[in-house]
């Protein structure tokens, strides 16, 4: 697709509904960029599918950063940035190291276990609802939550995501109204506060940006951890290289980000109206997205872009995307996965599949890219 048809019209199954994907890595950097493509369903047609099928159960998560243009998105953004600056998150190393070794304390008696259930899922759902303020205890009942609502829908069945979408806003409403009757130092308190203030984050954008802090606080890391767990025991010279090098780590990390990253595609943004683009006219109110991971193989961008390499450079990836949208929780993700991915190495120096890695099977979807399950050995 790069090669011959790099802005394609394909035909979304799930949805039903056409999709524009952009496969070039210079080409996805400029559709970041281009305000002809909005965030904002709300500017579509009022007859747009995708309007339609927003219910109310889905406007309340659909209403954050993501989903915004500016200058909403630039509001959104600046209520909880203070919360993730690379000083605040530097902050949280030793509790992340804490967790990280008393999940593999747990984990390490039975010689084996599946590395995303045992480990690469509880660290970074731990982390975010501790930073947020949300019992860790129900963190299962996240996860089942945002699995259902990113997953694509069963033969264009929406309802099992919007049961999951009323479960979440039931949940957090009964969470909100504790929290208002007993505050604290949290980012959940920091963020009702806002709300309070009126003009600065309504309702419906708390609710959103609650999902959208829990969803994308834990479900790129799990899959950048496994992703990037599974890239080194499939190329053993590059394990061996960090084993006896730990300090090559961030660029490792930096590496399993382009080369497996834990987002397929950028989240959609439709043409706001008729939008040529490389050649193609884009129709107004139809989907348009970026292959993240198509972008980081592209040979123009990366030589030798199916080599994994831990100590490529220059690696001017954009797993986190690129531009406003940038990942806000990208320093959050990289110091999880440093830290995860070094200490398990560390602790387990025998580490190896569990399973023929030929057995292993990718979720389906093309939003997230992470695998079903990941049994290793040690």
């Amino acid at each position: 697709m790069r090669q011959e048809a790099p802005v394609v019209r394909l035909y979304d199954p799930t949805l039903r509904q056409p999709v524009w994907v952009v496969t070039r890595y210079k080409d996805a950097v400029e559709l970041a960029r281009d305000p002809r493509f909005t965030k904002d369903v709300k500017k579509l047609p009022e007859d747009s599918p995708h309007r339609q099928m927003r219910s109310a159960d889905m406007e309340a998560i659909s209403r954050h950063m993501l989903s915004a243009d500016p200058p909403d998105h630039t509001r959104l953004r600046s209520l909880v940035s203070k919360a993730f600056t690379p000083r605040r998150v530097e902050e949280l190393r030793p509790r992340i190291a804490a967790i990280a070794s008393q999940l593999l304390d747990t984990a390490k008696d039975p010689g084996s276990m599946d590395l995303l259930d045992a480990f690469a899922f509880p660290l970074p759902i731990t982390v975010i609802a501790e930073l947020l303020g949300v019992p860790v205890e129900d963190r299962d009942q996240f996860r089942d939550w945002t699995t259902t609502i990113i997953s694509p829908p069963s033969e264009g069945n929406l309802e099992p995501l919007r049961e999951a979408g009323r479960q979440f806003i039931q949940y957090f409403q009964q969470l909100l109204a504790r929290r208002r009757a007993d505050p604290r130092d949290d980012l959940l308190t920091a963020l009702m506060s806002a709300e309070e203030q009126g003009d600065r984050l309504s309702p419906l954008e708390l609710m959103s940006m609650l999902f959208l802090l829990l969803v994308a606080g834990h479900e790129t890391t799990v899959n950048l951890i496994g992703n990037g767990v599974w890239a080194l025991l499939n190329h053993s010279e590059q394990l061996e290289r960090l084993r006896a090098n730990p300090a090559l780590i961030e660029s490792a990390v930096e590496e399993m980000l382009r080369y497996c990253g834990p987002v397929e595609t950028t989240t959609q943004r439709w043409a706001a109206q008729d939008a040529e683009f490389h050649g193609q006219v884009i129709p107004r109110g139809e989907t348009i997205l970026a292959s993240l991971l198509s972008a980081d193989h592209d040979p123009e961008q990366f030589p030798e872009p199916e080599r994994f390499d831990i100590t490529r450079e220059p690696n001017r990836h954009i797993a986190f995307g690129f531009g406003i949208h940038f990942c806000l929780g990208a320093p959050l993700a990289r110091l999880e996965a440093t830290i995860a991915i070094n200490l398990l190495l560390e602790r387990l120096p025998r580490l190896r599949f569990g399973v023929d890695p030929s057995e292993l099977r990718w979720r389906d979807g093309i939003l997230v890219r992470g695998l079903q399950r990941l049994p290793v050995a040690f």
